[in-house]
């Protein structure tokens, strides 16, 4: 079992900058891929980025691409987002998740291909 635990959310006016991150509690850690995923409102989740074990893999939804940027610290379990130029449509609630396995990020844009999740961080962007 896998503990991911988000942070970095809040409220930030448009065209501002978060980084949110991902701690993950499993010492194996490099052993997934990860994702980010986020939902709106009245919205279904949608797929937000993703990195493979090594982060030599990264994919990004067309909706963030160029604005957002995902990373990760193996040695430190944890998983980024940084989001740059953000606007209000960007609000919903982040999450990050954990997929088991050697995937490559464009394969892992599913929500039902993961196996683990956070409990979510929200984000606002005001205009």
């Amino acid at each position: 079992q896998v503990a991911l635990v988000e942070s970095g959310g809040g409220l930030v006016q448009a065209g501002g900058s978060l980084r949110l991150s991902c701690a993950a509690s499993e010492r194996a850690f490099s052993s997934y891929t990860m994702g980010w995923f986020r939902q709106a409102p009245g919205k279904e989740r949608e797929f937000v980025a993703a990195i493979n074990r090594s982060g030599s893999s990264i994919y990004y939804a067309d909706s963030v691409k160029g604005r957002f940027t995902i990373s990760r610290d193996n040695a430190k379990n944890t998983v980024y987002l940084q989001m740059n130029s953000l606007k209000p449509e960007d609000t919903a609630v982040y999450y990050c998740a954990a997929r088991r396995g050697l995937y490559s990020a464009v394969s892992s844009q599913r929500s039902n291909d993961y196996n683990y999740w956070g409990q979510g961080t929200q984000v606002t962007v005001s205009s």
